[in-house]
């Protein structure tokens, strides 16, 4: 009798978890502190914590940046940390969210160089931040190098340089030839 009512008393997770999910914010936070300016203004931060990580990143003294990513962790575990996990997973190359974002921009990619007009409006359509006129001259380009026989290069989009014009998470479709001059 006394086991079930110790199962019907539970009181949430122990202090050794609540103390572990208090470090993992806490690492987290300086992830974020160390971050270069251009990965950070992707994230949607709220804006009590996207002052104290500008703050952290003003002391120099060790101490007292160990108490203001402590405060970092705070401000985190009463926010909203969901999308800035998602970001994050976005970001590192090893995570399986990373992999499959990446592989939705490869599906887009090859939908837009193969898919024409019908293809660019779907996008358009999709993401509204998207410059329908780059994507249209992307496209045309890499029909370009496909008639040259440099579709291997044409397939191969890089999506290394920032177009955020394009779509902010299609990292990018600027780079539609290995060696512009051919095309």
């Amino acid at each position: 009798m006394d086991d079930s009512k110790e199962k019907a008393e539970y009181d949430g997770p122990s202090k050794s978890q609540l103390k572990r999910d208090s470090h993992a914010l806490q690492a987290m936070g300086k992830e974020l502190v160390e971050m270069s300016e251009g990965k950070l203004q992707k994230f949607n931060l709220p804006e009590a914590l996207e002052e104290a990580i500008y703050e952290a990143r003003r002391l120099k003294s060790r101490e007292a940046k160990r108490r203001h990513l402590q405060y970092i962790g705070k401000l985190m575990r009463i926010s909203d940390i969901g999308d800035i996990q998602t970001t994050l997973d976005k970001m590192d190359h090893q995570s399986l969210t990373y992999r499959q974002h990446f592989a939705e921009l490869e599906q887009w990619r090859d939908r837009l160089i193969n898919g024409g007009n019908t293809a660019i409006d779907e996008f358009v359509n999709d993401h509204s931040l998207a410059d329908r006129q780059k994507l249209r001259n992307l496209q045309r380009q890499a029909c370009r190098c496909r008639l040259r026989n440099f579709w291997r290069s044409a397939s191969e989009w890089s999506f290394t340089n920032s177009s955020m014009a394009v779509f902010p998470p299609l990292i990018s479709l600027s780079r539609h030839c290995s060696n512009s001059a051919k095309c």
